[in-house]
């Protein structure tokens, strides 16, 4: 497969205290099918016209230009799960067939084959076929946090070269959008003319929250720096030469508490790449969610809810401590695709055990090839998903934890009620 890629050692722990699926109530189980779901993340593709390029608005820093790396067996050709969904999806005509056939509706269509009443959309821009009420916009922001010439963070491998040729591309984007050319001379102006306004017009365009693919380009260890200190940064190296790691690093962490805090005056959640991500180069430890307790305690950033998308694999022990500050909360899209359900499940199960208000639904559908595009991977997500829901709170009341009318409401918590909350939906 040569697009979007994951390390393989994810399905390892698939190994680990598995528990049948045979183990999930039949009734509790169909209850679950037939909830609609809230997916938190993900990655839709819109409907392409005739003569029109594909579309690539799909993701900022989308991956099927990297180096090989090895294929977790769930994302490799002919793997079973994409082979029911393509069967299921497709079974009365072929696939383009069906996008003709269905036009602007397509992907809404997709929704439905998912049980999926919205999905929130990470997307540069949305489009005539990905609107409200059934998408929600999820923009990009780390474009924002890397205003200064990005050279020298682009050589530390091919991976993060590409990187941040797409976010300096998509820094341009929004420049142009405030009517200029290359970052204000100053840090004030840049915040000012630059950042908010970016930020209030994407929350003007429809965005329940702003996404950080940070773990991509930088640690998540985003320290409080004093403004006199980024803005010194800022002064030495605006329009001169590329700063160092080390040395633009004080303005990185700076302005991620600056939009962080803008997105709380918006009302804008911020959604954050917690997991082991694409590529041989991507540096794990790096995504460690307990990194971002210095944000968390943050007393100026207590009216912004995080997410930590991805619920933090391979850190899941670590994440569920974090869920009891006020402004975190997680997903389990890309776990509900890469793991077993069964194994999914332990992971689902120890979060509803600590703070299960947190806890939301997801799938990070997205293009990882021709053959497992958007539509195979959030259907194979959707339902793994719900397997491992109804397996954890078929445990739960097993062991006497819960009663089977809470696990219905657990259910549908996790499932819709909580993403419900938290963005007002």
């Amino acid at each position: 497969m040569e697009n979007r890629v994951w390390l393989a050692a994810a399905l390892l722990f698939a190994g680990c205290g598995r528990v049948p699926e045979s183990a999930a109530d039949p009734e509790l189980a169909a209850e679950i099918r037939n909830i609609r779901a809230i997916d938190n993340h993900a990655h839709p593709v819109r409907v392409v016209g005739s003569g029109e390029q594909p579309d690539r608005g799909f993701d900022a820093l989308p991956v099927d230009n990297m180096e090989p790396s090895s294929d977790p067996v769930n994302l490799r050709p002919g793997a079973a799960a994409v082979r029911d969904a393509a069967r299921t999806l497709y079974a009365a005509r072929s696939k383009p067939d069906t996008i003709r056939e269905k036009g602007e509706q397509y992907p809404a269509w997709v929704l439905d084959q998912m049980g999926v009443e919205t999905m929130l959309a990470n997307r540069v821009a949305m489009g005539s076929s990905i609107q409200p009420p059934r998408f929600r916009w999820v923009p990009y922001a780390d474009a924002l946090m890397f205003p200064l010439d990005n050279a020298r963070l682009a050589q530390r491998n091919s991976d993060r070269r590409s990187f941040f040729a797409l976010e300096d591309t998509l820094l341009r984007r929004y420049l142009q959008d405030v009517g200029l050319t290359a970052p204000p001379a100053t840090l004030a102006e840049y915040l000012t003319r630059v950042a908010t306004p970016t930020l209030e017009r994407q929350k003007q365009g429809g965005a329940v929250a702003e996404k950080f693919e940070a773990a991509y380009l930088r640690s998540l260890a985003f320290d409080p720096v004093d403004r006199a200190d980024a803005e010194r940064v800022y002064a030495r190296f605006a329009g001169r030469s590329a700063p160092s790691e080390a040395d633009y690093k004080p303005l990185q962490d700076y302005l991620f508490r600056y939009i962080a805090a803008e997105c709380g005056r918006l009302g804008m959640a911020v959604h954050i790449h917690t997991m082991a991500g694409a590529g041989s180069y991507f540096e794990v430890h790096g995504a460690n969610p307990l990194l971002l307790e210095s944000v968390l305690n943050d007393p100026g950033l207590r009216k912004t809810r995080f997410v930590m998308v991805h619920g933090g694999w391979p850190f899941t022990a670590e994440i569920t401590a974090l869920l009891e500050k006020p402004n975190a909360y997680l997903d389990f899209s890309a776990q509900s695709l890469l793991r077993e359900p069964d194994a999914l499940a332990g992971t689902i199960r120890e979060w509803l055990e600590h703070v299960p208000e947190k806890v939301m639904f997801g799938t990070d559908a997205y293009p990882y090839s021709n053959e497992m595009g958007w539509e195979e991977s959030g259907w194979v997500a959707a339902r793994a998903g719900r397997q491992a829901l109804a397996i954890a709170l078929t445990g739960m009341i097993r062991d006497g934890e819960i009663s089977r009318a809470r696990a219905s409401e657990l259910a549908r918590m996790v499932l819709r009620e909580n993403a419900r909350t938290l963005y007002g939906l």
